[in-house]
C-alpha cells in the first residue's frame, strides 16, 4: 500500500468534495478514511489515501491536485506519508 495524504483547505463552495473525489476516482486513488469540517463558513477536509493503483506518482498527482484546488478556489496539497509524518514531528 502506499499512502498519501490529501488536505483540503479554503472557503466553503457547492460541489469542493465532489470535485476532488471525481479526481481521485478517475485516477484509481482509494479513499481509506477522511474527516472533513466546515467551520464559520471554512472548509476542512483531510484524507488518507492509498495511491498504488494510480498510473501516476505523488509528484504529479500533487502538481494536479493544486491545479484542481486553484481551479475550484481551495488549496489542495497531497504529500506521500513519510514527508507528511516527518514534517509533522515534533
Amino acid at each position: 500500500m502506499k499512502k498519501t495524504i490529501i488536505t483540503v483547505v479554503g472557503n466553503d463552495t457547492v460541489g469542493i468534495i465532489a470535485k476532488v473525489c471525481t479526481y481521485l476516482a478517475e485516477n484509481n486513488v482509494n479513499i481509506l478514511d477522511i474527516s472533513q469540517t466546515i467551520v464559520q463558513g471554512y472548509f476542512n477536509m483531510m484524507m488518507v489515501t492509498d495511491t498504488s493503483a494510480s498510473q501516476k506518482d505523488t509528484g504529479t498527482l500533487s502538481q494536479e491536485l493544486a491545479a484542481l484546488g486553484d481551479k475550484i478556489g481551495v488549496v489542495i496539497r497531497c504529500q506521500h506519508e513519510d514527508i507528511f509524518n516527518k514534517m509533522h514531528r515534533i
